[in-house]
């Protein structure tokens, strides 16, 4: 790496750090180059735009998400072996962002009625995560892992419910446990889907 690019890899670490504790609008240019010891222009130098940054910050989220939940879970066999991967990640993952947040839930908090390239973006991101996830299920299906009449549809909704009542549960409410009561409604959801 060029110096220039260690600056810019540098600068969306903070980012990261500060959307995930602050929320991608808590994030600014001027809160970075404070964070960074840099003035405002050198940070704008390597983003063109409050937005461009934003969408940057996004897109790094997306890829250490997939290289903590997804790449991993890959490698266990097609079926239920793989969506118990997915899930087991998934939570790890969740547990993890207690302290810090999630990117794709506060962005969706944020952004859920306003159009625009960020919310764009994480449509897709959470979009190609739940189609990941509805493979998944779908394989188990037609390997004979879950029943043939399960909705796969249906259970990745209620796997996503799952991971949004730990981060309520966990982050907001302060509620111990709530990490493993995810962990007992999932094997409990499958339990009632297997063959």
């Amino acid at each position: 790496m060029r110096k220039g690019e260690m600056t810019r890899a540098a600068i969306l670490d903070v980012a990261l750090d500060l959307a995930s504790r602050d929320g991608l609008e808590g994030l600014t240019i001027g809160l970075l180059a404070d964070k960074m010891n840099m003035s405002k222009s050198g940070v704008f130098a390597h983003f063109g735009s409050r937005e461009d940054l934003q969408l940057e910050v996004l897109k790094l989220y997306h890829r250490r998400f997939e290289q903590d939940v997804f790449y991993p879970s890959i490698k266990e066999p097609r079926g239920l072996p793989r969506l118990r991967a997915m899930f087991a990640h998934w939570v790890k993952r969740v547990s993890i962002e207690i302290a810090s947040g999630c990117i794709y839930i506060s962005g969706a908090v944020e952004y859920d009625d306003r159009p625009g390239p960020i919310r764009e973006e994480l449509v897709s991101m959470v979009g190609a995560w739940q189609s990941a996830l509805l493979r998944a299920a779908q394989q188990a299906i037609e390997m004979g892992h879950l029943k043939a009449d399960t909705d796969g549809q249906q259970l990745v909704y209620e796997m996503y419910g799952l991971i949004l009542a730990v981060h309520h549960d966990a982050r907001f409410l302060r509620i111990p446990g709530s990490v493993d009561r995810a962990s007992i409604g999932f094997n409990r959801l499958i339990e009632n889907h297997q063959s």
